[in-house]
């Protein structure tokens, strides 16, 4: 019994076993976007009343510190419906020249106002969208995780499981409250 117990240790002493390095949290954030930047387009997915999932291809503005990501369209699209049925969604970025993507989860929300759509505007969307009065939505993803593969750029899956490595974007920065006291003036 000893003798087996032995070998076996020696036996793990001589294997290698492939464990990734992670990736410090700043790092894989500055990865994430450069992934994101080289992909002009993401792939967007809902889920349909059914519960089945919905993918198509949208043209999002680049995230926000936050990992905020906002995208125009049609408020008749199906998308919208989905989104304000049920809000987790998913993004899905992919850059052929690196063999790289970024795969967002979080919960999107639809906006109609006028002032947080000029807030989160692309030019290039004017095009597709004469009327912004009536013909357009703004769709905004808040997102919750993060997950980057990218061995050309340092960030390996787990060899077992191919689990990507991760990260949840900083929470949201609140503005502190007011200090409602008064100081009283000193008169010399």
């Amino acid at each position: 019994m000893r003798s087996t117990v032995i070998a076996v240790l020696c036996c793990l002493l001589v294997v290698p076993v492939a464990v990734p390095a992670q990736v410090a949290k700043p790092r894989l954030d500055s990865i994430a976007r450069r992934i994101v930047s080289a992909a002009k387009y993401a792939a967007f997915v809902t889920v349909d009343a059914a519960g089945r999932p919905q993918v198509r291809t949208v043209q999002p503005r680049p995230p926000e510190a936050d990992w905020g990501v906002w995208f125009a369209t049609n408020p008749r699209t199906r998308k919208v419906q989905e989104v304000t049925r049920r809000a987790s969604v998913a993004l899905h970025y992919f850059d052929p020249a690196t063999e790289s993507y970024v795969a967002i989860t979080g919960r999107a929300r639809v906006v109609r106002d006028r002032p947080t759509q000029n807030a989160h505007w692309d030019p290039a969307w004017t095009a597709f969208y004469p009327d912004r009065d009536k013909g357009v939505v703004l769709i905004g993803v808040e997102a919750e995780r993060i997950e980057v593969v990218s061995p050309r750029l340092g960030v390996d899956s787990d060899a077992a499981t191919w689990r990507p490595q991760s990260f949840s974007p900083k929470a949201r920065v609140t503005t502190p409250k007011r200090d409602t006291t008064r100081s009283v003036p000193r008169h010399p």
